[in-house]
């Protein structure tokens, strides 16, 4: 059967999760994927793990080389996949039940190259609940706005792989928002499609690198995102400046009516909370 989806996995010593990751694609028991696990030259049994699984389950390929780093290895993987519909499943993160049939169809009435997201939700490292993410506001101006959700992580969301050719790969000198970059990116070349059913699963567990690298670096972090909006706004035509400004506008309106009808924000805002 032809592969319709390929699922990249970067990986690099991720022993105490590969085979959770593995069984969570596994049990989406969809025959028209691929499991592209891309690993960096893990030396804590990782490879052993995955070459096990392999054993009896036909949808998993291995590449285990070393690499420069996430992007580096994420890049590799999208020029090795082939399916034509590309979704990136971290180690630690984990997919909802049935979502591969969900998606699947939905791409069958859509011109290529499109991007599809759902929800998410994000968990903490202990397995409470932390925030829930709904990123129904997705053009290329309400991004930019830095006002609404966009979509946090892979999980949940899938795209064409041809959205590459308009794109380009991941930017692997970018070691902190590379996914958000992309996601400017593909906002400017397609359409973002929101469907409104929780998708993914994000857990920000205390060894991952995206936990590192808003703890340790968040100030870097921060102005690279900035540096990305700054750069993509200075490139807006006339009339997306103009939205631009009336998305700006319509938030600070909206936050001030709710701020007068709540008394208890009026006075946080008068004491300077």
């Amino acid at each position: 059967m032809s592969i319709r989806l390929t699922i990249i996995t970067p990986v690099f010593n991720g022993k105490i999760y590969i085979e959770k990751c593995l069984e969570n694609v596994a049990s989406q028991a969809f025959p028209e994927m691929e499991h592209l696990i891309m690993d960096g030259g893990s030396t804590d049994g990782t490879v052993e793990i995955i070459q096990k699984w392999m054993v009896n389950n036909p949808h998993i390929r291995l590449i285990s080389e070393k690499d420069n780093g996430q992007s580096n290895a994420m890049n590799k993987g999208i020029k090795l996949a082939q399916g034509n519909i590309i979704s990136f499943l971290n180690v630690d993160d984990y997919y909802e039940p049935a979502v591969l049939q969900k998606v699947l169809p939905i791409f069958e009435s859509l011109p290529e190259p499109s991007f599809v997201c759902g929800n998410l939700n994000i968990w903490n490292a202990d397995g409470s609940f932390k925030h829930f993410n709904r990123p129904d506001k997705l053009s290329l101006t309400e991004l930019l706005s830095h006002k609404f959700e966009w979509p946090y992580n892979p999980s949940a969301y899938f795209y064409h792989k041809s959205l590459h050719e308009k794109t380009g790969l991941y930017n692997e000198g970018n070691h902190y928002c590379m996914d958000y970059e992309f996601i400017l990116e593909a906002a400017k070349n397609t359409r973002i499609l929101h469907v409104d059913e929780v998708w993914g699963n994000f857990c920000v567990v205390e060894e991952s690198k995206t936990l590192q690298r808003f703890t340790d670096r968040q100030e870097e972090a921060a102005a690279e995102g900035r540096a990305l909006r700054e750069a993509a706004i200075s490139k807006l035509n006339p009339s997306q400046k103009a939205e631009l400004e009336q998305i700006l506008s319509d938030f600070v309106q909206t936050k001030n009516v709710v701020q007068k009808q709540n008394p208890i924000l009026r006075i946080l805002k008068f004491i300077g909370i």
